[in-house]
């Protein structure tokens, strides 16, 4: 319900509205607005640096970095292109009965995987008054991305050799 809701009458009438209807209308807008659901994709937050990294004098040729990078965000993009592959052919191949088709053998085999079952234990703690389930972010993701023409200033490597110059 839109917060001008409100306003116009929901059926039309020919007496106004009570002042009673649209105060409840005024509190259900404004409920509604105060009490709107968190984004679903929160913003970036800029993880911790990791403790091992190179110094000014360890640290590789930039020609060097710039081979690993693109070979990284090369190897993300056939990764991704290979789940892709591997999603539509699993989509045909869940729909068989285990067999032989041809020269291959389809077959389903229990998974030796195993993870915690997230809707017991928080029925544990709500059972239990513990408050929520606790819960701890996971390592944080290296992120390869090539930079923009205007981007191109100082590398980290210069910026670093002029601090510790």
């Amino acid at each position: 319900m839109p917060i001008t809701a409100f306003l116009a009458p929901s059926r039309p009438s020919r007496t106004s509205a009570s002042p009673r209807r649209f105060f409840a209308r005024l509190a259900n807008a404004a409920r509604e607005f105060t009490h709107r659901p968190a984004p679903s994709k929160p913003a970036a937050v800029a993880a911790p640096e990791p403790t091992d990294l190179f110094t000014a004098d360890e640290l590789p040729p930039v020609e060097d970095i710039e081979a690993a990078a693109e070979a990284y965000a090369e190897a993300g993009g056939q990764a991704r292109a290979a789940d892709r592959a591997k999603r539509k052919s699993k989509k045909l191949l869940d729909r068989l009965a285990s067999g032989r088709y041809g020269a291959w053998r389809i077959e389903r085999v229990e998974s030796s995987r195993q993870v915690a079952d997230l809707e017991k234990i928080a029925q544990i703690f709500r059972d239990h008054d513990l408050g929520p389930v606790p819960m701890r972010s996971v390592a944080p993701s290296l992120k390869v991305t090539r930079a923009a023409e205007r981007e191109l200033l100082p590398t980290a490597a210069e910026l670093l050799a002029e601090v510790t110059a």
